[in-house]
């Protein structure tokens, strides 16, 4: 299972909670490779984007089957094909919340640094939304209704 979604959507934060519905442990695909290959991912983005697409995509292709699994903001965008056959979860963030966030966190990496970051959020929110709209997705309000029918069945 993968959760994915926008920079800032929250999939850090979910996966812990969506590991403890379903009884097992989240691996933040961010992290993993940060640890794996020693290098701050704002960094790595920043001076090496499509080595780091191309880790981020092995990284996840390279996991057991069955794992739990949070990938980065831009995952969904760069590499659906990578999630066929995957249940993929969708943490969904209006673009007002995830520009709020994005404004107060400055440790993300810029993907757009000749542009303004009030550019450069508003055009990288709707172009990735025109792309996660291709991908088949399954919505976050879908899969808590289907743990709580679980729950409640006899």
């Amino acid at each position: 299972m993968v959760l994915c979604g926008h920079r800032s959507a929250g999939k850090s934060t979910l996966l812990p909670r969506v590991g403890g519905l379903l009884a097992r442990r989240g691996l933040d695909l961010d992290t993993h490779l940060e640890q794996t290959h020693g290098r701050p991912l704002r960094k790595w983005v920043a001076e090496a984007p499509t080595e780091f697409r191309a880790a981020e995509r092995r990284a996840l292709l390279e996991l057991p089957s069955g794992t739990l699994v949070a990938v980065g903001g831009g995952f969904l965008s760069h590499h659906p094909d990578a999630l066929e056959g995957m249940f993929t979860l969708l943490i969904p963030v209006t673009f007002e919340t995830y520009r709020e966030r994005l404004l107060h966190d400055r440790t993300r990496p810029r993907l757009r640094p000749g542009l303004s970051l009030e550019e450069e959020l508003s055009s990288v929110f709707q172009e990735r939304e025109a792309l996660h709209a291709r991908v088949p997705t399954v919505a976050l309000v879908d899969f808590l209704r289907g743990c709580l029918h679980l729950e409640e069945s006899p």
